[in-house]
């Protein structure tokens, strides 16, 4: 049988090798490789590539001419714990192991994190992947001891509390809110935190 056809669907960046699927294909093809094709186990194959932890969703078919086809739909990364374990968070809430193929640029979780607890984090980490303000500036969320939430800033010294995950649309707005006034009035440097944590005010800690 001819190698089989890997196809990727969506994402670009691959956290799983054509090498790897290929392999995975392969090993388990040997066993039937000498049996005609209407035999060929395809749920097995497609098992097989679904418990791959890269791998969010996988379809194994046989086109026309005989070849083998594995359309491939990766997990798909929202941040990455960083904590005394190492791992990412995609976005259904599920932790992925890293890649050594590809490093997912998602902001870093630190603090009291929990494998069986990834909502808090979850939560946040897609309002942050779907906001282009907060994309662009948020390098870190930080989980204290309460699952209250922190963030960090990649230009900016602040710590923002946000506090628990209720209101958190509202937050932040007030946050952009609060942004671009000290934007404007050149204050940005001038604050310890920014504290979120009642959806009705911002309160400002200066340094």
């Amino acid at each position: 049988m001819s190698a089989p056809n890997i196809e990727f669907i969506g994402e670009e960046n691959l956290f799983v090798t054509n090498e790897t699927v290929s392999k995975l294909l392969i090993q388990n093809q040997q066993s039937v490789t000498n049996k005609p094709k209407e035999i060929i186990d395809l749920n097995e194959l497609e098992n097989t590539l679904n418990s791959n932890p890269m791998i969010k969703e996988a379809q194994v078919f046989i086109n026309v001419d005989g070849t083998l086809t594995a359309e491939i739909i990766q997990k798909k990364p929202i941040a990455r714990i960083s904590t005394n374990a190492s791992y990412y968070v995609d976005d259904e809430g599920k932790d992925m192991p890293l890649s050594t193929n590809y490093s997912a640029r998602v902001p870093l979780v630190t603090g009291f994190v929990n494998k069986k607890e990834l909502y808090n984090v979850t939560v946040v980490a897609k309002k942050i992947q779907s906001d282009e303000f907060l994309k662009n500036h948020v390098v870190e969320i930080h989980q204290n001891e309460n699952r209250s939430i922190d963030l960090r800033f990649r230009k900016n010294d602040f710590k923002v509390q946000l506090g628990s995950i209720k209101q958190l649309d509202k937050k932040i707005n007030n946050l952009k809110a609060f942004y671009q006034k000290a934007m404007r009035d050149n204050t940005l440097n001038s604050y310890s935190v920014v504290n979120l944590r009642f959806d009705k005010q911002v309160i400002c800690t200066k340094k």
